[in-house]
């Protein structure tokens, strides 16, 4: 699929840009496919390195509201982690508003490298991964407030069930706005999200959550000996850490006998199952949910891909219907 929030440009035009903001011009060796918003290209910078250019969309582009100033999100988070230390990646090598170029990443997308790595390597991987996640876990806003941080999108409060009630509210007023069909009704969605404020309250400590932690995002050496990078941060915001399980499990198993929840644990996080954070798994699927839905109109993927998706959000509302029925959750499985 190809988003229409996709910018592109010639060689030419990409090195002119380089140029201009970081003093150097660069080579371009091919654009970079798989990822679903900003344009990247793999390049050779004049001085020689090889590097990952990521541009931001068009200004005139459209953009979901969580979306604005997404590439200084980016920034923050991955400044934020490369000072922290103990969570593997690239080197950021130049930032601008509109792009940043990063270094190359050793390895290959788990989800590219899966059929490669050994059985036995697959289970201390996702230890690894749990460890690494735990770390980023330790960050927290200089401002104590919680949601998504940049400023444009406005989706910010003191207290998480303002800012995740904030959060989808801005998915539904962009569906409705574009007449978007959820499958569901909007106002069913509120309620539930409403009757999840006390679940969402206990949440008293707003952490980084990268929440796009699927195996694409994630780099492992080729023999699956490490996990050598995290990449692409900018739907990051601070908020519930439980969060990040619901991209995690993409990737795999991420219950509470899970290898990637011994690592965690391993490392110093502190994950329950019990109902509270069952309940609010559910929301964070829904959320997630919602984003895979509302943006396809803005982006123009195919009916199909829409199809699937909006399947995808009514198994999940279900799931929240169920939680929030018995207050205890469904059987823990994962979302893969």
């Amino acid at each position: 699929m190809r988003s229409l929030t996709k910018r592109a440009l010639s060689a030419e035009q990409l090195t002119a840009m380089l140029r201009e903001s970081a003093g150097l011009g660069c080579s371009v060796e091919a654009e970079l496919t798989d990822g679903w918003f900003n344009a990247a290209y793999r390049v050779r910078l004049d001085d020689g390195r090889p590097a990952v250019v990521k541009i931001a969309p068009p200004p005139d582009a459209v953009v979901l509201r969580y979306e604005r100033g997404i590439m200084a999100t980016e920034v923050m988070a991955h400044r934020r982690m490369a000072a922290l230390g103990g969570i593997p990646l690239p080197e950021l090598l130049y930032a601008a508003p509109e792009f940043m170029a990063l270094s190359v990443l050793p390895g290959t997308p788990w989800d590219k490298a899966a059929d490669r790595i050994p059985a036995d390597r697959q289970a201390p991987l996702r230890r690894e991964l749990g460890r690494i996640v735990a770390r980023l876990h330790t960050l927290a806003p200089e401002d104590g407030r919680y949601g998504y941080p940049a400023p444009e999108a406005g989706l910010s409060a003191a207290d998480w069930p303002t800012a995740f009630g904030a959060m989808v509210d801005a998915l539904l007023e962009e569906a409705g706005h574009r007449r978007t069909p959820l499958g569901v009704a909007s106002e069913e969605i509120r309620a539930l999200v409403a009757a999840g404020a006390d679940v969402l309250a206990e949440v008293t400590e707003p952490r980084l959550v990268h929440f796009d932690l699927w195996p694409g995002n994630v780099f492992v050496a080729d023999d699956g000996s490490a996990v050598t990078g995290l990449i692409d941060h900018e739907r990051a915001f601070w908020g519930d850490p439980s969060a990040e399980l619901v991209s995690l499990a993409l990737g795999g198993d991420t219950g509470p006998g899970s290898d990637l929840v011994a690592g965690y644990r391993e490392a110093g996080g502190v994950l329950d199952f019990g109902p509270s954070t069952l309940h609010r798994l559910a929301l964070y699927r829904v959320y997630l949910g919602l984003i895979l839905v509302v943006e396809c109109g803005p982006r123009g993927y195919p009916a199909d891909h829409a199809d699937h998706v909006r399947d995808v959000l009514g198994r999940w509302v279900a799931e929240l219907r169920a939680v929030r029925r018995d207050q205890a959750g469904p059987a823990w499985e994962s979302s893969s």
